[in-house]
């Protein structure tokens, strides 16, 4: 990582409605760039509202990507049964993926609770391997996007648990996470810092406190989003509400 990357980007947006627009724009941006630039393009999707809002608007101006030239990953889930509404992955097949000529082969779900890998533990060592095969074919993600808790987790990295502190594997399973659903498999720090582009999309006034400490520095088993960074460029994305507590 060079110096000028390590400086995170953070740009301010209006409203919540220009939050989730100008997150749609650099989803397009940096996958059509990647494709461009290597004959294909990775992300790494995130729930929430915004997250999944994102990716409503993504499909109603999707610009040049090429659904067919791009792998999705998640970079958690909810260790719930399949067809369960919580999931991320249904959420987001639902606002995105059903619609556009997706490579299913390339679409990488985490296992379900009541499929071949019942055991959280398992279905992260899978998903775990599912990532390591692409990083090594690939070199790294193109784009790890990531929503943040009012104290500032990410993924299901919450503050002072053993997954925030995790810093060799890159996937691990998260047993008793403090937001339900309780069971959980997440990307670890390690793996969302192979991504070449990060970008934290981060709305509301709950949320002011935390987006200051971690661009303030904050220790990430602190505040996980401290320790979220990307290898080429890592930017925030903000409303109003949230960039309120910055100097």
């Amino acid at each position: 990582m060079s110096e000028d990357s390590a400086i995170p980007a953070v740009l301010v947006h209006d409203d919540t409605d220009a939050l989730v627009a100008a997150a749609a724009a650099r989803f397009v941006e940096v996958v059509v760039a990647a494709q461009s630039a290597r004959g294909s393009a990775s992300v790494v999707l995130t729930g929430g509202g915004t997250g999944i809002g994102l990716l409503e608007l993504v499909r109603k101006s999707p610009g040049d990507i090429d659904w067919s030239r791009l792998d999705v990953f998640w970079g958690d889930e909810r260790f719930v049964p399949a067809g369960d509404p919580e999931r991320n992955d249904l959420q987001a097949q639902q606002a995105l993926l059903d619609h556009v000529p997706v490579d299913r082969s390339r679409v990488h779900p985490v296992a379900t609770s009541d499929g071949e890998y019942p055991d959280p533990v398992e279905a992260a060592a899978e998903y775990s391997t599912a990532v390591h095969a692409h990083l090594a074919e690939h070199g790294a993600f193109d784009l790890h996007l990531l929503g943040m808790g009012g104290e500032g987790h990410v993924n299901s990295l919450f503050p002072h648990t053993d997954a925030v502190r995790e810093q060799h594997e890159l996937v691990v399973a998260v047993p008793n996470s403090p937001k339900p659903p309780p069971v959980r498999v997440t990307l670890t720090l390690p793996a969302v810092r192979h991504a070449r582009h990060v970008v934290l999309v981060v709305g509301g006034a709950a949320k002011a406190d935390a987006v200051a400490a971690a661009l303030a520095g904050a220790d990430p088993v602190e505040i996980p989003a401290a320790g979220a960074t990307g290898s080429e460029s890592t930017t925030w994305l903000l409303d109003r509400d949230a960039a309120a507590a910055l100097p």
